[in-house]
């Protein structure tokens, strides 16, 4: 009950100073908790496998690691929706790309902060 007139308290002394709630605007968190049942490429699925599943990617990616043991080759491959990681030749992880550059996501750590 208290917490129900909070949310009813908060509204109310937004609309009267006159702030709007952002409709255009569709948060990040919003569109992948939206997309989260969609279907993207499972964690060890082969590459053959993937594109066999999705087709053949928009593009890949420049290999990255490799240059010693305890660093594998990373492939990214960029579908529309998508983009799937693989380490080797296997899906490590896939996530779901930007709908457009005016999305709202995390902030960028800039350097100075970061150190």
């Amino acid at each position: 009950m208290l917490n129900r007139l909070s949310v009813s308290l908060a509204l109310v002394c937004s609309l009267a100073a006159g702030i709007q709630p952002a409709s255009a605007e569709k948060l990040l968190m919003q569109r992948v908790e939206q997309e989260r049942g969609a279907a993207l490429p499972a964690r060890g699925m082969s590459m053959a496998q993937v594109e066999n599943a999705y087709g053949a990617p928009a593009s890949r990616l420049d290999p990255r690691g490799g240059d010693a043991p305890l660093h594998p080759v990373i492939n990214r491959w960029v579908y529309d929706r998508f983009t799937v990681y693989f380490e080797r030749d296997r899906v490590v992880s896939a996530v779901v790309n930007r709908a457009s550059p005016t999305e709202i996501g995390p902030k960028r750590v800039e350097a100075s902060q970061s150190q």
